[in-house]
């Protein structure tokens, strides 16, 4: 069971994190919009879905919205989040994702992502590895990305336990 306040301040924590994360990290844009480090973690063994996540800042006057999202590697690629119905922390699709002008939206683990369905060639979801996602907005149109696969989230803490 999650408690929602811990939950909540981790994900605002994360939401000033991301930010200084990702500042010399690959990025992409179309129009007013600025697409940061597409990432998913490295493919664990049997998994049969993986997700990617991003960071869409808009920098205009105007809200955009994400409408969709593909990508060769994988039969389907769905937009989720995770909400909080009662005690328990969900996933569920969303049939797009509002951009607000000025506003950063992020997708991240435990907030909205990209779930990855049908994954057709997963020699590409190895840590180090590239693949193509295509982003389609409202307005700004299609937004061909890199997606980096990393063992572990950007920002995350690094092991550094010898064995002897």
């Amino acid at each position: 069971m999650l408690n929602l306040s811990l939950v909540k301040h981790a994900l605002i924590a994360a939401a000033f994190l991301l930010p200084a994360t990702f500042a010399n990290a690959h990025q992409y844009k179309s129009g007013e919009l600025d697409i940061a480090h597409p990432w998913s973690q490295e493919l664990p063994p049997n998994a049969p879905t993986v997700a990617a996540y991003f960071v869409i800042h808009n920098t205009g006057s105007s809200a955009d919205r994400l409408l969709s999202v593909d990508t060769p590697i994988a039969d389907k690629a769905e937009l989720h989040e995770h909400v909080m119905q009662g005690d328990l922390m969900k996933m569920q699709p969303v049939p797009s994702v509002d951009v607000p002008a000025g506003a950063t939206v992020t997708f991240a683990p435990m907030a909205y992502h990209v779930m990855l369905v049908g994954l057709k060639d997963r020699s590409l979801l190895q840590d180090g590895k590239r693949f193509p996602m295509t982003l389609h907005f409202e307005k700004a149109g299609a937004v061909p990305v890199e997606v980096n696969v990393q063992k572990q989230a950007p920002g995350a803490p690094v092991d550094h336990a010898h064995a002897h």
